[in-house]
């Protein structure tokens, strides 16, 4: 089901002369739909008529700027600065005109994917009324900036305009279909009681006739103040997004070191698969009876913020994979989403009977000829879906290449992917396996690219074909072991045809300009395979190699040369 709300909106100026308060909601517009919703209640403060301008200027700011935004800027970010900005307008503007003072209160709630972010400064509230087995519970989800004495509920301790910087309250949660959020000035939640107010957001009707209600109730229970409430009915949830991961990642705790028997969030664990020091993973049961893989932080590593980011990016992206169009599931492991009321932070996999290739080769034998060029084209096509859609995996090896029972190939782990909505760290990070990676990334420290996927591909490819690397293993503190060509791989296997041995030493030329330039010509090359051959690649001149080599025995000969010279003239007889 796709995001959907019922929005309502009503304010009435009650026995005062001006309706001062001001509010409203925006929906993002196609094509940036998934960028949800934004809504605001401003309550303006009385002093010389201001008020209104305070709160219609700060509202309509809000709405009309925050899908101006950068897509990349989380929710709190993008409220920050707008508010920030608005809030030094309104300074300036007092400045200029000491004799009225233009302030107001602010709740603002934006909606994305499944998590609600909240942003409040004066004592309009926000509150959340969500079913459940008792009949649903209303929450306040602000507190007022204000004094509690009731002669003075009017001063305000914060409000936008009243200082030059303005603090404001933040605060983020998950979204459940059936979620009813409220937005209140204080001329409604003053005179209504948190009971009254919350059967009138759950009665039945639009979310307009409860918003009304809400107004006409507050007015007939006394109220002497601008009365609104803008109502929003969460009718549908949104495909969860890379910032509701973030969120769980900043908000939720890493769960404790488990042991087969423990039972997390429903999950019944039934086995160790791995601990690296960095991430756990353990098969489980899930509640409906499937297996599946849960991966967590290490305990050591579950305060690291940029760890947690890593981890949430890797879920996201993971899901986002497996959706395109279907294909997905064919060439990666599934991502489950979490329950939507989970106490940890962590991920879950599906479980797939199968082995590494990496296992597979440490089993023994060389593999048959076909079975490998199979093997090629199945994850050729998993890395061409990666790279259509501006993915880059920077970690092809065996270790993550998987070989399931059902006969099909998965590639595994996501974790250091770049998508264009990783952290400027994961971005930066020099990720990758030392002897998988393209020269021009490991000696001349370039950035990974597609073309960097497809090295790493062919050299696994020749690794798995001959029994070894083409160029060596290469250790973290290694550099300039590209300083020759690597062996055909017919030389080393006399059975692998011309036509593949011509592949591989294009898939893995020292010179990046030789190679493939896109999964998709791999491909093709691949499933031609002898009907249209590959003529075989120059050798990379020494020069290209290793230039010290060739400055070395260009001194060297200049040297000789120089001895010589020298000899001559010691030896030879003076005429």
């Amino acid at each position: 089901m796709s995001f959907a709300v019922d929005i309502g909106y009503a304010s009435h100026k009650g026995p005062r002369s001006v309706n001062e308060d001001f509010g409203g909601a925006v929906r993002a517009c196609a094509p940036e739909a998934h960028r949800g919703l934004i809504a605001a209640v401003a309550d303006g403060v009385s002093s010389g008529g201001e008020g209104l301008v305070a709160a219609q200027t700060t509202v309509m700011g809000l709405l009309g700027d925050f899908f101006a935004t950068p897509a990349t800027w989380e929710p709190t970010v993008a409220l920050d600065r707008l508010i920030g900005a608005q809030n030094a307008w309104l300074v300036d503007h007092n400045r200029r005109r000491s004799d009225r003072a233009a302030l107001t209160t602010l709740t603002a709630l934006a909606l994305q994917g499944q998590t609600w972010t909240l942003a409040h400064v004066g004592d309009t509230r926000a509150w959340l009324w969500r079913p459940g087995p008792q009949g649903g519970e209303l929450s306040v989800l602000t507190q007022d900036h204000a004094f509690d004495h009731p002669d003075q509920r009017s001063r305000l301790t914060r409000a936008m305009g009243l200082d030059d910087g303005v603090r404001l309250d933040f605060a983020q949660g998950d979204v459940r279909l059936g979620d009813v959020f409220v937005l209140t000035s204080d001329g409604v939640h003053g005179p209504l009681k948190a009971a009254r107010l919350a059967a009138l957001a759950q009665q039945d009707g639009t979310a307009q006739a409860a918003a009304e209600a809400l107004v006409h109730a507050a007015l007939e229970a006394g109220g002497q103040d601008n009365a609104s409430a803008l109502l929003i009915r969460v009718t549908g949830l949104d495909a969860r997004q890379l910032d509701d991961d973030l969120v769980d990642a900043r908000r939720l705790p890493a769960p404790p070191l488990l042991k087969v028997g423990d039972v997390l969030d429903g999950y019944t664990l039934t086995a160790k698969v791995a601990d690296t020091g960095v991430h756990v993973l353990y098969q489980a049961r899930s509640p409906s009876g499937a297996l599946v893989v849960i991966k967590t932080l290490h305990p050591s590593r579950a305060g690291d913020p940029e760890e947690r980011v890593m981890l949430a990016h890797e879920a996201w992206l993971g899901q986002k994979v497996t959706q395109l169009g279907g294909q997905g599931r064919l060439f990666f492991v599934g991502v489950h989403e979490r329950p939507s009321q989970a106490s940890a932070f962590y991920t879950v996999f599906d479980w797939h009977h199968g082995r590494t290739l990496e296992q597979i080769m440490a089993a023994g034998g060389p593999p048959a000829v076909a079975d490998v060029v199979a093997a090629g084209v199945a994850w050729v096509r998993g890395l061409a879906l990666l790279h259509r859609h501006g993915v880059i995996h920077r970690d092809i090896k065996p270790g993550n290449l998987y070989l399931c029972d059902d006969g099909r190939w998965r590639i595994l782990d996501l974790g250091v992917a770049l998508s264009g909505r990783e952290s400027a760290a994961q971005r930066e990070l020099h990720a990758g396996t030392p002897s998988y990676m393209n020269p021009e990334q490991w000696d001349e420290g370039g950035v990974a690219s597609p073309g960097s996927d497809l090295f790493a591909l062919g050299v696994t490819l020749y690794q798995w074909l001959t029994g070894r690397l083409p160029y060596g293993e290469i250790e973290p503190y290694q550099r300039g072991r590209y300083r020759r060509d690597p062996p055909g791989a017919s030389r080393l296997r006399p059975d692998v045809p011309m036509w593949l041995d011509h592949l591989l030493a294009k898939a893995i030329a020292r010179d990046a300009r030789q190679r493939f330039e896109t999964a998709e010509e791999l491909l093709l090359a691949l499933e031609r395979g002898a009907s249209r051959p590959l003529g075989s690649p120059a050798s990379t001149p020494l020069l290209q190699r290793d230039p010290l080599a060739v400055w070395q025995l260009a001194f060297g000969l200049s040297a000789l040369l120089n001895v010589v010279l020298l000899l001559a003239l010691l030896v030879l007889p003076r005429g």
